[in-house]
């Protein structure tokens, strides 16, 4: 369905993307997960037409990207990390609007604005001006704009940035019904949690580069076995469990600004009673300590160095 290979961009010295490889199945959700300036937004404006790469091949359904850049933008539903929304028009005015920039008829139009204000849950607002909607609403209406020509792709952005917690699960509520419904996705995030709930495939994206794709549980295997997480109870006791703990836990991450410390458990619960003996013998108060199976953030540590962000609800 979605092949690029080879995808690279530069911005003068800058380079964007390094030969990205990524493969999108119909049907499927590809999210791609990456801090920011990992090269999400330069994938996503090549994806929708609105950038050339300086070298490389992008095929949607078919469609030559480079050759054939008009059927390229009919193929495409994107929704961005700012809504491309007319607020003085209302949300039925939007979509009629976005289905005629299409050359539908007028027939067509209405039913297909009737039809996304009906699945967007948008039929009690339809006739305000989107001024007056909240994030939440205008994110629907974002969506539903992108998707009112029914295209092959549906790209996202980002989508739930800025959102509050509640917000962002009702989102991704209705994401899973479209892609429940057949349509394929392609998802940039910053949100580890956002990636593991709906990806049915996960690329980590890193200074350009696709540096490991697969489910979420084949990328979790690769950060090898249980891990401890400890949190101390003040910035003196974190300092003082790091000092006693790194002799013993080369491998140890340490997250100062949670005061929180974890350190790989090859032999489960024997490295745990290990660790207390450690931070019993050094005088050290830890507020909790917890064996747990590896996440995406694991995940993302090991294979880039550093912690992805977190979204409202993971804070």
């Amino acid at each position: 369905m979605v092949e690029l290979r080879g995808v690279r961009r530069t911005f003068g010295s800058e380079v964007a993307l390094a030969g990205v490889d990524l493969s999108v199945s119909r049907g499927r959700v590809m999210a791609l997960l990456g801090p920011n300036g990992a090269g999400k937004t330069t994938l996503v404006r090549i994806l929708a037409g609105l950038l050339r790469p300086d070298s490389g091949a992008v095929s949607i359904g078919g469609i030559d990207a480079l050759r054939e850049p008009r059927s390229l933008r009919r193929a495409i539903g994107l929704s961005g990390q700012f809504t491309a929304i007319d607020e003085l028009l209302s949300g039925r005015e939007n979509l009629e609007l976005v289905a005629q920039l299409h050359h539908l008829g007028r027939r067509e139009t209405r039913q297909r604005a009737r039809a996304a204000l009906n699945r967007f849950g948008l039929c009690e607002v339809a006739d305000r001006q989107a001024k007056t909607y909240s994030g939440g609403l205008l994110r629907r209406l974002d969506l539903a704009l992108s998707l009112v020509a029914r295209p092959l792709l549906l790209v996202l952005d980002e989508p739930t940035t800025g959102l509050d917690p509640h917000s962002r699960l009702d989102l991704w509520a209705l994401l899973e019904e479209l892609v429940a419904d057949g349509t394929t996705l392609l998802l940039t995030t910053q949100y580890l949690e956002e990636a593991d709930r709906l990806g049915h495939e996960i690329a980590v994206l890193d200074q350009g580069q696709v540096v490991a794709e697969g489910s979420a549980a084949e990328l979790k295997a690769r950060a090898g076995g249980d891990l401890i997480e400890l949190h101390a109870s003040t910035e003196e006791d974190f300092d003082r469990a790091r000092t006693a703990l790194i002799g013993a836990q080369p491998d140890l991450f340490a997250e100062p600004s949670r005061c929180l410390l974890r350190l790989p458990a090859k032999d489960g619960s024997s490295t745990l009673s290990e660790i207390l003996r450690i931070l019993d013998g050094a005088g050290v108060a830890i507020e909790d300590i917890a064996l747990r199976r590896p996440s995406l953030d694991d995940v993302f540590l090991a294979l880039t160095g550093h912690a992805a962000k977190r979204g409202p609800a993971e804070a």
